[in-house]
């Protein structure tokens, strides 16, 4: 008998010699691949209605490049999770990626290994989350409400005041994180490897992955405030990271996003980097 496939995989790239060794790499560990040599038949097979698990996306195509595939991709409602591989590792193009609506970043200089690892913890996300709560709570999580906030845990739907907020399932996975451990600070770093998986090492500085997790709470922020303009739930903790409160301060949940120029006890988030509270 045959053994079934872990997931299907999408692979779009025009590098000939990295598309064809991936895809047998990844067929070696139980995914089956469908491999686009350019980004307008990646997005001709969606239109016709084929669906995947995963898109591993090359940044530089001829015609049409990565980041517009992504945002052709968004625009016709099409929500397959994301991951960019690329040999770009400037931390403008990771930041792009993410703001188009991407779930992770990798440089194909990364070995195979780390890319399983991220392609793991997205499918976990998607198909394991809901089963996880149900096991904890007896079988009927499939609802958190908090306030006005509510969010579906067997889709990873948001609503804020009863609309619908298009989070991306990272951005779920962030509100939730927050919303689920009301009043109780979440560090930079305890969000970021959420995004990132536990261990994984910004390559931007011992505080690098401050500015992917500003960028992430201000999308987050931005979407709750196209349908509230007075929402302030996601506060600040100058220098360590968030909490989800009850956006009784909007100073705390300004239009900063998150670029914590505030100050505790006196001291500067620079001053704080290689302290406690840094981590």
């Amino acid at each position: 008998m045959t053994e079934p496939t872990i997931a299907r995989i999408a692979l779009v790239d025009d590098d000939d010699l990295f598309r064809e060794s991936l895809s047998l790499n990844l067929g070696d560990e139980g995914y089956e691949v469908i491999t686009f040599d350019r980004g307008e038949p990646a997005l001709d097979f969606f239109a016709g209605g084929g669906s995947v698990d995963i898109v591993l996306l090359d940044w530089r195509m001829p015609k049409l490049d990565g980041i517009d595939v992504l945002r052709q991709m968004r625009a016709r409602g099409i929500a397959t999770p994301v991951i960019f591989l690329t040999v770009l590792s400037d931390q403008i193009y990771e930041e792009a990626a993410l703001a188009g609506g991407a779930l992770d970043f990798v440089e194909k200089s990364r070995s195979l290994s780390i890319l399983l690892k991220r392609m793991r913890l997205i499918l976990d996300g998607t198909k394991g989350d809901t089963a996880k709560a149900e096991e904890e709570t007896g079988g009927s999580a499939t609802m958190h409400r908090l306030g006005e906030l509510e969010l579906r845990l067997d889709n990873s739907r948001a609503f804020w005041k009863g609309k619908r907020i298009d989070l991306t399932l990272t951005e779920f996975n962030i509100v939730k994180l927050m919303s689920t451990r009301p009043e109780e600070d979440v560090s930079y770093r305890e969000i970021y490897d959420l995004v990132h998986g536990k261990g994984f090492v910004a390559g931007y500085g011992p505080s690098g992955y401050r500015a992917n997790v500003r960028a992430f709470i201000k999308r987050i922020r931005q979407k709750f405030r196209s349908v509230d303009a007075n929402f302030a739930c996601i506060e600040n903790y100058p220098g360590f990271g968030y909490r989800w409160g009850k956006g009784e301060n909007p100073a705390q949940g300004g239009d900063e996003d998150g670029l914590d120029t505030g100050s505790r006890n006196g001291m500067s988030e620079d001053m704080l980097i290689n302290g406690a509270a840094a981590e």
